[in-house]
């Protein structure tokens, strides 16, 4: 198994970077506007859709994408207007945010259709459209923002491992500690401290005071902590449909919503706070 992981993260991750930054801003989101029509169809299948719906479920992501894209009222060139973020990955992020925390912890029904499509929809639409709109102002914004998930996911496990005593979500996730989550955070907080020489490159215009750096520090937290939740509402989706992973796409890995689900929740946040904090570059 651990072979497999490893050949196929050799293949995927190379192919994954060359399209981030060789593919302009318009190719990205066609090319990446596919993974979610992928997504969408583990998310029918996770959800209780019957084979003929799931037709349905993944076409109305594609459309909608699409128009999105490539609709000149989406005004979409590099990147989107801010009330188009505002819109697609606001929802997202509320979701989230207030909605998604009570979900998991009420391990409410996810097999319900209609309430799970909107759902769906809301999620996938809200990530792609922060990475879509992250790679059109730096592809480096994106890798910067992937790695917020990446340390707080790895610091979580080897703290968990080693430290691990209560458990974050037993019901949904038993291998969740809270120890995990606190050094997740202390990593992420590290990381991001690490991060704010470079805050004028990635377009912070106003003084990088004290208190800015707090903010900053401060989101980074969040970001790690909704990443969290989406790697637990993968997990609720998963138990309730009774599998084990969401596809077998990628050997070894499980399918995209399996490597995404932590993706998904974060990226939206960190869209809509360069939307209101970063200069596009020129």
């Amino acid at each position: 198994m651990l072979r497999t992981r490893i050949l196929t993260a050799l293949v995927l991750v190379p192919l994954v970077l060359a399209a981030l930054f060789l593919l302009p801003p318009l190719a990205w989101g066609a090319v990446t506007l596919v993974v979610i029509g992928i997504a969408a169809y583990e998310w029918a299948r996770l959800t209780g859709f019957a084979p003929p719906q799931w037709a349905a479920v993944v076409g109305g992501a594609l459309v909608a994408g699409a128009v999105l894209l490539f609709s000149p009222l989406a005004g979409f060139t590099r990147g989107w207007p801010g009330v188009v973020i505002g819109a697609v990955c606001g929802t997202a992020a509320l979701f989230w945010l207030l909605l998604a925390p009570a979900w998991v912890l009420g391990r409410w029904p996810t097999q319900r259709r209609l309430p799970m499509l909107v759902v769906g929809w809301i999620v996938l639409l809200g990530a792609w459209a922060a990475l879509v709109e992250l790679q059109a102002r730096s592809p480096w914004l994106v890798l910067a923002a992937m790695a917020i998930v990446w340390i707080a996911d790895t610091a979580a496990y080897f703290a968990g491992r080693a430290f691990g005593r209560r458990k974050l979500a037993p019901l949904v996730s038993p291998g969740k500690t809270w120890e995990g989550v606190y050094g997740a955070w202390v990593a992420v907080a590290l990381y991001a401290l690490a991060l704010v020489p470079y805050a004028g490159t990635a377009g912070f215009a106003a003084p990088v005071t004290a208190a800015a750096i707090a903010a900053w520090v401060a989101f980074a937290l969040v970001v790690a902590s909704v990443s969290v939740v989406g790697d637990l509402f993968e997990s609720l989706l998963k138990r309730h449909a009774g599998v084990k992973d969401s596809g077998t796409l990628l050997p070894g890995h499980g399918g995209v919503l399996d490597r995404t689900d932590a993706l998904l929740a974060a990226m939206p946040l960190v869209a809509l706070a360069a939307q209101a904090f970063l200069a596009r570059s020129p």
